[in-house]
C-alpha cells in the first residue's frame, strides 16, 4: 500500500519518534514529531546494540496494521460526502463550458460576456474547494499516522533490540528518494513488527472486502478541473 502522502511526510518526524524511545526507553515526548534535528534528516534508524542490519517500511506498517486500515477506512468514508460535493461542481463546470463553446457563436455580447465570467467565477471557487479539501484530507491523515506510529515506535525497537539489530533502516521510499539501494527481504521486520503492533492493539483485523480493495483516502477524489474557457473574441 503506498501512497502520495507519505512521500511527503517528513523524515525527521519518523526519526525522531522512533530514536527517542530508541535512546530512552520510555515514552517519546508529544513533540517528537517536529523536533529540530542536528543534522539533516536521514532513514536510518539506531535502535540496539545488536550486529545485525534489517529493515522495516514504516508506511506498510502504519497502514497494514489493523488499527490502519480501520481509521484510514473511517476517513476515506468521511471525505466521500466532500468528494462527491466536489464532482457536482466538476460537473456543472463541464456543463457551463460546453454551453459556450455549443452556443457561444449564437449568444450576443452580453449574454456572452455573462456566460464567461460565469465560468470564471465558478472555475475558482471549484479550484479554492479542491484546494481546501486536499489541505483538510491530508492534515487528518498525517494525525492518523503520528498517532499509530507514535504508539508503533516502542514495538520497533523492542523488536530490534530483542533481535540482536544494531540499526533498521526505513525502506518506505525507493532509491534514488532514499539512499537504500538495495536490501534483502531476509532482513526486514515489517510483517513481524505489525503482527506484534496488532496483538498489542488488540484491533481485529478488517472484515474481508467484498469488491475490489480501495486505498487510503490520501486527498480527496476531487474529478480533474475542466480547462479553463477562453474568452470568445467579439465580432
Amino acid at each position: 500500500m503506498t501512497s502520495k502522502f507519505l512521500r511527503s511526510f517528513p523524515a525527521i518526524a519518523v526519526f525522531s519518534i522512533i530514536s527517542a524511545w530508541a535512546q530512552t526507553g520510555g515514552a517519546a515526548p508529544a513533540s517528537a514529531a517536529s523536533s529540530p534535528a542536528s543534522a539533516a534528516p536521514t532513514t536510518t534508524i539506531a535502535t540496539g546494540t545488536g550486529s545485525k542490519l534489517g529493515t522495516i517500511n514504516i508506511e506498510q506498517a502504519v497502514l497494514g496494521s489493523n488499527e490502519g486500515q480501520r481509521d484510514f477506512e473511517v476517513l476515506r468514508k468521511k471525505l466521500e460526502p466532500k468528494q462527491s460535493e466536489l464532482k457536482a461542481q466538476n460537473d456543472e463546470l463541464q456543463s457551463l463550458q460546453e454551453q459556450l463553446q455549443k452556443q457561444g457563436d449564437k449568444l450576443n455580447d452580453d449574454a456572452r460576456a455573462t456566460l464567461v465570467k460565469q465560468i470564471e467565477t465558478k472555475k475558482k471557487s471549484f479550484d479554492r474547494s479542491v484546494q481546501d479539501a486536499q489541505e483538510d484530507a491530508q492534515n487528518q491523515q498525517k494525525e492518523i499516522f503520528q498517532r499509530i506510529l507514535q504508539k508503533m515506535a516502542p514495538v520497533i525497537v523492542k523488536h530490534a533490540q530483542d533481535n540482536g539489530f544494531a540499526m533498521i533502516v526505513d525502506t518506505s521510499n525507493p532509491w534514488p528518494q532514499s539512499p537504500i539501494l538495495w536490501y534483502g527481504e531476509q532482513g526486514d521486520i515489517t510483517k513481524a513488527v505489525v503482527d506484534a503492533y496488532n496483538t498489542q492493539s488488540g484491533v481485529p483485523a478488517p472484515a474481508p472486502a467484498t469488491g475490489a480493495a480501495k486505498p487510503a483516502p490520501l486527498k480527496p477524489a476531487a474529478p480533474k478541473p475542466a480547462a479553463p474557457a477562453s474568452t470568445p473574441q467579439p465580432k
